[in-house]
């Protein structure tokens, strides 16, 4: 790995750590007041010390997976803002083309990552918070690489 790829992949990672806190407030904030999906021992619940909506397990899994899929959208124009203007190089493809296979991948790793957190609240009962971890991580791996070395010139 040369020294500009470990710079490129440090601003990746800040880029992205941007882009997630912005996904994970819109996604705490719509368990809260959007589709209920919190419990009282997730950590925005305790940090904020929030009154929340209980919800049963499967209700939660699914409201889960529709918060996420909202914050995406959100968060990942902002990821797409941050890898275009201080990331990777824009120009391998149209600038339509570059936002669609930009969504298109990200789509397919949140496709993957949501079903994982479905996966885990409703298999394990994991805690929200954590299972929403568990696809943060999918993500991350997916995306750079796919962003590298097929959707911008470099």
């Amino acid at each position: 790995m040369t020294v500009d790829n470990i710079i490129q992949f440090s601003k990746y990672a800040i880029g992205g750590f941007v882009a997630t806190i912005a996904h994970i407030v819109i996604f705490h904030l719509l368990a809260w007041k959007g589709f209920a999906a919190l419990e009282n021992s997730d950590w925005f619940v305790k940090l904020f010390k929030i009154k929340i909506n209980l919800v049963n397990t499967a209700t939660r899994s699914r409201n889960a997976m529709i918060d996420n899929g909202i914050g995406f959208i959100f968060s990942n124009f902002i990821a797409y803002l941050i890898n275009i203007t201080w990331v990777f190089n824009s120009g391998k493809h149209s600038l339509i083309v570059e936002i669609s296979l930009f969504y298109l991948v990200s789509g397919i790793s949140l496709i993957i990552g949501t079903w994982l957190m479905g996966w885990l609240i409703k298999r394990f009962s994991m805690r929200t918070t954590y299972a929403f971890g568990a696809n943060a991580v999918t993500a991350v791996m997916i995306n750079y690489a796919m962003r590298k070395f097929f959707i911008f010139a470099g």
